[in-house]
């Protein structure tokens, strides 16, 4: 009873903010509303009766399954930093349809992370998810080493700036799909699994008092913020020495490096098996949606009821397996009506398709609620593909020489990733404690604000390249693609996405994963990375109609003309 006094007190204090609350205080609302009842007041529901044992989860679990993250990220990058490079210096392929052909590959990485919390949250569980999908990641990475080596590059070397390489059998460039659509599957099937499961490990039956509690959200609001630093850091030693390498022809060298990467990830995954913090699957979200949705539709003339009217189960635990019960909230009141009790319902047996519980109603309405912040997201995200495409492509015809060193194209990411590193920590140590000051929230600023500064320093970043670009075409030599202007001089729109990052998808990581309700957890971080996905298509669209509307005239698309496109849009 407890816990439950716990919630109903965090009720009481919103509901008396009343109606003049700031921006700030409508985002911390939102997330009372959807999550507040889902304060870890029950015991950590384990995979077995011995799994909620103290000693389990904590900082030093969470600490592992961080270099988990830095390890395969790392071989990721490595397959996916230099990949627009590789379609057209081994495979031959057109500018325009590398980077497309990347961003739809990128996208379908993200897009995976749908896959990956579906199976989670429904029935595998997060331990076995991320194991499974770990292992997917290593199988394509070996894939790709292998077919590289035998199929891709002939002769020895080629590939770098210089020699050519051979043209390519059918099967050989079969196999190279096939492999890095298993990268893709692989990472991205992780990859929000392992945020959540991270974010498990600070789940304690003890966590009663609203004192313990608070203590829990500043771990998880930490963990997100290495989290993502740690993804960083393992792409890092990608976007440097392995792109370097790659750069030079050196292709198989750097994809075995990857695979080394990401074998070392899954058996330190592995080593912490008997610590972690386990959470059971609470079974297919889908039709618990579906139904909340039919059942309002069949009620739709009923009249509205008060909530204590509304049918929920007696006892602690909801109707949803693995899952706590969540307080009625306001929100959406015309799904109230899927869980109003008629004279049919209380006579005959309760058929799900008729009758909701409130829990499985508010579920239905916090993922309505996420659903606009999150597409908001993706324009964002149409910004942040550019790095792995047009950046990369517009670099390459600068000059990149810096004295007798080359320096790589794709390499120069490397800026976006320190930039990363620094501001996190800069947000964390100097920015929240001056932000908590003046607000008087714990967080700094809130998830839906963090989010938004994001979107103008992206905004930014865009301005700040097309600019670059204009200083290019101005030092472009007569009867060349190669312009005399400095790669250097894109070290500023580099910065300024990953100071954007830092704002918009740490603020993003922790914002979904408060407001999803316990069945939906790996569904809320995967949102993160669905937005990526699109933000991919929409790039790939986008080029798309700048090709086909210039080509009629015959004229040569510049990388500045896919930049105000983007920017415009």
């Amino acid at each position: 009873m407890d816990s439950l006094n716990v919630v109903n007190e965090a009720v009481l204090i919103k509901k008396e903010k009343g109606n003049n609350a700031s921006f700030g205080d409508e985002s911390e609302s939102f997330q009372e509303n959807c999550n507040e009842s889902n304060n870890k007041a029950m015991a950590t529901f384990a995979t077995d009766a011995t799994t909620a044992a103290i000693d389990k989860g904590g900082w030093k679990y969470a600490y592992l399954l961080l270099v988990n993250q830095g390890l395969a990220t790392l071989a990721f990058f490595g397959v996916g930093v230099n990949l627009v490079l590789f379609l057209t210096r081994v495979l031959g392929q057109e500018t325009a349809d590398a980077a497309n052909n990347v961003s739809k590959w990128t996208g379908t990485v993200y897009l995976c992370s749908l896959v990956g919390a579906f199976l989670s949250d429904s029935y595998w569980g997060r331990y076995f998810t991320c194991a499974i999908f770990q292992l997917i990641l290593v199988l394509g990475v070996g894939l790709l080493s292998l077919s590289s080596w035998l199929f891709l590059l002939k002769p020895a070397g080629c590939g770098d700036r210089e020699t050519k390489c051979e043209t390519t059998s059918t099967f050989g460039i079969a196999i190279f799909y096939a492999a890095i659509y298993l990268v893709a599957l692989g990472y991205g099937g992780h990859q929000p699994t392992l945020a959540t499961f991270g974010a498990d490990q600070f789940d304690c039956e003890n966590n009663n008092t609203i004192k313990e509690k608070e203590k829990e959200k500043t771990n998880k609001a930490a963990y997100f913020c290495y989290f993502y630093f740690s993804l960083n850091l393992g792409s890092l030693f990608s976007n440097t020495i392995l792109v370097y390498y790659e750069d030079i022809g050196q292709w198989t060298l750097g994809f075995t490096v990857s695979l080394a990467s990401a074998i070392i990830a899954l058996a330190s995954y592995l080593c912490g098996s008997s610590g972690y913090v386990y959470i059971k699957p609470c079974g297919n979200p889908i039709p618990r949606v579906a139904q909340v949705f039919v059942a309002a539709a069949k009620k739709w003339n009923l009249k509205k009821v008060c909530a204590e009217e509304l049918y929920e189960i007696e006892g602690h635990e909801s109707a949803i397996k693995g899952s706590r019960k969540i307080f009625h909230s306001n929100e959406i009141s015309f799904l109230d009506k899927a869980a109003t009790l008629t004279e049919d319902d209380i006579r005959g047996p309760k058929n799900p398709w008729r009758i909701c519980t409130v829990t499985q109603v508010e579920e239905a309405k916090c993922v309505l609620k996420m659903l606009p912040i999150w597409l908001c997201t993706i324009l964002y995200s149409v910004v942040f593909t550019q790095m792995a495409s047009l950046f990369v492509e517009q670099g390459d015809v600068m000059n990149t020489k810096l004295g007798n060193f080359h320096i790589p194209a794709a390499s120069m990411s490397a800026f976006d990733i320190c930039s990363v590193l620094i501001c996190t920590g800069i947000y964390r140590q100097v920015l929240v404690p001056i932000a908590e000051r003046l607000s008087g929230n714990p967080k700094g600023v809130t998830d839906l604000q963090r989010m938004g500064i994001g979107l103008v320093i992206g905004m930014l970043a865009m301005l700040v390249a097309g600019i670059t670009e204009i200083e290019r075409l101005r030092h472009v030599t007569p009867g060349e693609d190669k312009s005399s202007r400095s790669i250097l001089w894109q070290i500023p729109q580099y910065v300024l996405v990953g100071a954007s990052e830092v704002f918009m998808y740490v603020g993003q990581l922790e914002f979904f994963n408060e407001q999803a309700p316990d069945g939906i957890k790996s569904f809320g971080s995967s949102l993160c990375m669905a937005s990526i996905s699109l933000g991919n298509y929409v790039s790939s669209l986008l080029v798309n109609m700048v090709m086909d509307i210039t080509a009629k005239g015959g004229i040569r698309v510049s990388t500045w003309m896919m930049l105000m496109i983007k920017l415009k849009n």
